[in-house]
């Protein structure tokens, strides 16, 4: 089967944008050539700083013929009808179509159609254009001549030469030339802009990516990260240190080179006195490389840079000029650092903001705090200021602390300090550093470990796969944090709507599930909702009540739940069969969930189900129709064994379920309500539910309604798909 090569190569690709640009081209183009009727084998794409490129292997030469008939009207339909089938089906008149004879119906139209197959070149040169012009960048530009006419092409950047071939291996492939503007599509490309600057022919992909290789191109974005990461790790045990791994680093150096060459830079040693965090992020943010470390000891005074060249003096000039660049930088980084170590110029301006908090001005980050809220830094137009949320926060957390273990005073102290390090110098040059700075700040005034550790975990979880924090003070901060945030936004009626959520409320409420659930901690939602909105009225934020609240943020977290819980591999009809409406204990729903999943995947949880569903579908249709039913089960009316049996087991199954319940072992409770398998079923095929008589009848629809109801204190059974 032959193979399809396509390279699109352009001036230049940003490297945040490498890898899904690769992979739009490929769903593109195999999208593309399936809906023209073609199969393929296998497709990969491959992407660098330069050029973007797709290998479809074992494509079919050409598409297969199409014979379909398009059923029309009966042949006495009248003309609006039949000129709708003949424009449905392309014909010019209906003596085109054929009549077919059905006994019951009678003649009616039919049209057969015959549509023969296309060579996959003409495919590729009909769809390519399209796919090219239509392709979605966040940012593009036109460029040349051909700019000023309607319609030009917009890319990235530059788009310089285009290849597509076409054919088996055991011959010479075919170029499919399609025109966009100025360029057409051949087989030819050039290598590396510096070492390999001439173009060359190439014919499918081994030998596109062998000639790639020898004109200093490293094709695939994997391999590149590879040789970077082992060359550095090599470069450093070389000189006895160790490489600090970036993952998120190392994915965006590969995208700025096609030929990494690793060298090692130095900076002086008197900048060791930074912190590690701030030496990280200046030397990662402004010359994208790599820290080292010396084993055991803190960073080392050198770091790790990728060229994309290889220099005849063997890098010793470009190391020399990356150097000079990151120690400028960390001169900054020094004067900030410094300079946050030092009294405030204006600490005596501060004095009623610290008395309010209750702050140390004697304390550099308590200075930082009194200014946050003497500076009356907006923090919402409608929610106040900074420092009237901190105090908020420091509230919130303050109630939370003994439910989530912690010490008050401490979990009061560690709200206050916060947010204090956003006036500090460091996170005002380097945003990223928020939280880490106070955590640091806090360390060196002496703060409790537990209050300087909340100043930066109070922040997380910011992403499914960030961790979430641990100790009691930082988990009492965090939700006060997050659920501040809830409620006041759900208060001034910013909600999310659609895609838009701009102030990351889905991530606050995911946040608060996470904390939670992976910590086990149990927290009433509506008590928290309470407290909320009581500091926010005594700040006169609000003038809502918690009812106005409760129902609509209460469902918006069950939402967010649902999706936490699905991700975990729950199945969507039982967290819909366990949350209710007023469900606020997010523990509780997320352990009946998964005792209810474990249950129902064995035969007496399967067969429970079953006959719970036919109890509850028989009820449901005789209390539509008004059929009566006994308000209790009257043991006097029965008058089969079964129904004494059943009785008796859910009586007991019901005792021992609400007791289970109460212990929160939901999986007794599910093992209690395990027992009325044999009797519910013995009960459905002995007894004839709809008695004729009418009190016998509705006492048996009691019984049935007890079922419903033991089995309803855990879930809703109904609502379980099965």
């Amino acid at each position: 089967m032959p193979d399809l090569l396509i390279e699109l190569r352009s001036e230049e690709i940003p490297a945040r944008m490498q890898r899904k640009a690769a992979g739009d081209l490929r769903k593109s183009v195999t999208d593309a050539l399936v809906d023209a009727g073609l199969t393929y084998e296998a497709a990969r794409e491959y992407w660098t700083p330069r050029r973007l490129t797709l290998d479809i292997r074992g494509l079919t030469p050409r598409s297969k013929d199409v014979h379909e008939e398009i059923k029309g009207p009966s042949t006495k339909a009248p003309e609006q009808a039949l000129a709708g089938f003949m424009r449905k089906a392309g014909l010019s008149d209906i003596s085109e179509a054929h009549v077919h004879t059905d006994p019951k119906k009678g003649d009616f139209y039919v049209a057969h159609i015959s549509k023969p197959g296309r060579d996959a070149e003409e495919i590729i040169a009909d769809v390519m254009p399209d796919i090219i012009r239509g392709f979605s960048w966040p940012k593009s530009m036109r460029w040349g001549p051909a700019s000023a006419k309607p319609g030009s092409l917009r890319w990235v950047r530059p788009l310089q030469s285009i290849i597509c071939t076409f054919g088996p291996e055991t011959e010479e492939p075919t170029v499919i030339g399609f025109k966009i503007d100025d360029l057409v599509a051949g087989n030819t490309t050039s290598g590396h802009r510096f070492h390999a600057p001439d173009s060359f022919t190439v014919r499918r992909f081994d030998d596109y990516s062998e000639k790639l290789e020898r004109a200093r191109v490293v094709l695939d974005a994997e391999r590149r990260k590879e040789i970077i990461a082992s060359d550095a790790r090599n470069l450093a045990f070389a000189s006895g240190l160790e490489l600090v791994e970036d993952e998120g680093l190392l994915d965006e150096v590969s995208g700025l080179v096609e030929w990494p060459v690793v060298l090692m830079g130095e900076f002086e040693e008197d900048f060791l006195q930074i912190p590690d965090d701030i030496i990280r992020l200046t030397i990662k943010t402004n010359q994208k490389c790599f820290v080292l470390r010396k084993p055991g000891n803190g960073l080392s005074n050198r770091f790790i840079l990728v060229s994309n060249i290889e220099a005849s003096d063997g890098g010793k000039e470009i190391a020399l000029g990356n150097a000079k660049v990151v120690r400028a930088r960390l001169s900054d980084a020094l004067y900030f650092w410094t300079t946050d170590q030092a009294a405030l110029p204006d600490r005596d301006k501060l004095t009623a903001s610290a008395e309010k908090f209750g702050l140390d001005l004697a304390k550099p980050l308590d200075q930082r705090m009194a200014r946050l809220d003497q500076l009356n830094v907006t923090f919402h137009a409608k929610l106040g200021t900074q420092g009237e949320r901190v105090a908020r926060i420091a509230k919130l957390a303050a109630e939370l602390a003994p439910v989530v273990g912690a010490d008050p005073a401490l979990a009061t102290r560690a709200a206050l300090l916060a947010k204090a390090d956003l006036t500090t110098e460091v996170v005002g040059e380097f945003p990223e550093l928020q939280g880490v700075m106070g955590r640091i700040y806090a360390g060196l005034q002496g703060e409790d470990p537990s209050v300087a550790l909340a100043a930066e975990d109070h922040y997380k979880p910011q992403g499914p796969s960030d961790q979430v924090p641990t100790d009691p003070v930082s988990i009492a901060v965090a939700l006060a944090d997050k659920l501040d945030t809830l409620v006041g936004f759900w208060a001034i009626d910013e909600k999310p709507t659609g895609s838009k959520d701009p102030y990351a409320l889905r991530r606050a409420a995911l946040g608060v599930i996470r904390i939670l659930v992976e910590n086990t901690v149990r927290v009433g939602l509506l008590d928290q909702y309470t407290a909320g909105v009581q500091a926010l009225a005594s700040q006169n934020k609000t003038d809502l009540s918690v009812k106005d609240l409760n129902e609509d943020l209460l469902s918006f977290f069950h939402d967010r739940l649902k999706v936490y819980l699905r991700d975990q591999g729950a199945r969507h009809d039982l967290i819909d069969a366990v949350i209710t409406p007023a469900s606020d204990d997010l523990l509780d729903i997320t352990r009946r969930v998964a005792a209810l999943g474990a249950f129902l995947d064995t035969e007496d949880g399967k067969n429970l189900l079953s006959g719970t569903k036919r109890a509850a579908n028989i009820l449901a249709a005789e209390e539509k129709k008004g059929t009566a039913i006994s308000e209790s089960v009257e043991p006097s009316l029965f008058e089969l064994d079964e129904e004494k049996n059943l009785f008796t087991a859910v009586t007991q199954s019901v005792s021992l379920a609400t007791q289970a319940i109460g212990n929160e072992d939901y999986s007794a409770a599910m093992s209690a309500l395990a027992t009325l398998r044999e009797p519910v079923d013995s009960f459905f095929e002995a007894v004839l539910v709809n008695a004729e008589v009418e009190n016998v009848r509705a006492n048996r629809l009691a019984l049935l309604a007890m079922i419903r109801h033991a089995t309803g204190a855990v879930a809703d059974f109904s609502k379980i798909a099965g």
